[in-house]
């Protein structure tokens, strides 16, 4: 039998010849059944302030879930970003070093033509340096031979022995050339 206030209240004794007394049983009764009352109460409030907590623990449970779930995911995206991070960071080292190579490549040919370029340019100097140093010497020559041809003409006023000679220094004229 399950115990009720109501039921503690209205419980009825038979009566004895030395029993209790009525009065003061009814009241420990009424006693009894308040506090048992105000324990029913306090666990039915209990029983509820339990089920409020479930509720949120519950709660609780799938917010800490999708936490959860949500850390997982951001630390598999974090991993593929930094993966394609990595792989680009690669890509883009590859390109530079092709790229340094080819320029260095680019350069050595550039200096070689450069070198080409200036070494055909000496020899090109040199031959006009040659061919005007001939042009010189001809010249030279020429003008000794009419300077000798006019000194044998009969000239009254001109001696054989102050005929003037002509040195040209050669070099030095072409030195002087840009």
């Amino acid at each position: 039998m399950k115990l009720s206030p109501l039921l503690i209240k209205k419980q009825e004794f038979t009566k004895s010849m030395r029993g209790y007394e009525i009065e003061e049983v009814r009241m420990y009764l009424e006693k009894v059944s308040s506090e048992f009352e105000k324990l029913i109460t306090g666990n039915e409030q209990l029983e509820h302030e339990v089920q409020k907590l479930n509720e949120k623990l519950t709660e609780f449970q799938k917010i800490e879930k999708n936490l959860q779930d949500t850390l997982i995911q951001a630390q598999e995206s974090s991993e593929r970003t930094f993966e394609s991070t990595r792989k680009q960071t690669n890509l883009i080292i590859k390109e530079a070093e092709v790229k340094a190579a080819q320029l260095i490549e680019n350069a050595k040919e550039s200096a070689a033509e450069i070198r080409n370029a200036v070494m055909s340019l000496r020899e090109e100097k040199n031959l006009i340096i040659a061919k005007l140093k001939a042009i010189v010497i001809s010249q030279s020559n020429l003008l000794e031979g009419k300077v000798k041809d006019a000194g044998e003409e009969p000239m009254k006023t001109r001696k054989p022995e102050s005929a003037e000679k002509f040195d040209f220094d050669v070099d030095g004229i072409v030195d002087r050339l840009p």
